[in-house]
């Protein structure tokens, strides 16, 4: 099964959350915070902060690492295994920008859409933004049903 790595980032300002409506590609439609693939020779760290810059056009500062998810899902009708670091950042310079791909908008935290979101959001985000960092695993079928999910609340973040 081909690995993939990818990040994603939330950014949390004044009991707001930055959510972005995916315009194009995987997820078209879903509110996600924002991401991707890591490249080649490129930290995840580095991934991250690219990805952010590229997709709403902000530069995240302050950010931390708050979990790694792993899914088992079909992408282009292959099974691939995704894991994903997540972040938190509390502040950022710029201002977020709509682009091709993303649509940037602050959303309050106690009214998140979660219907708007990927399936697994809701189990493990309330988790993260109540500042638990977690290890979750994810198993979808071709339709992207929910198979099978674990999440452990941890300490540390490799």
């Amino acid at each position: 099964m081909k690995e993939v790595k990818t990040t994603l980032l939330l950014i949390i300002k004044d009991e707001q959350i930055l959510l972005a409506e995916k315009l194009r590609g995987f997820g078209k439609g879903k509110l996600n915070g924002v991401g991707g693939k890591v490249e080649p020779n490129e930290t995840v760290d580095e991934a991250m902060i690219r990805e952010c810059r590229e997709e709403i056009g902000v530069i995240p500062r302050n950010f931390k690492k708050q979990g790694i998810i792993v899914f088992d899902e079909f992408v282009k009708g292959e099974r691939e295994k995704v894991v994903m670091s997540l972040y938190v950042a509390k502040n950022f310079e710029g201002t977020p920008l709509k682009s091709d791909e993303m649509d940037p908008k602050f959303y309050p935290i106690k009214n998140i859409l979660y219907e708007k979101m990927f399936p697994d959001d809701g189990l493990w985000l309330p988790y993260v933004l109540s500042g638990k960092k977690v290890l979750g695993e994810f198993k979808y079928d071709e339709n992207f049903n929910i198979l099978s999910h674990n999440i452990k609340i941890v300490e540390e973040i490799e």
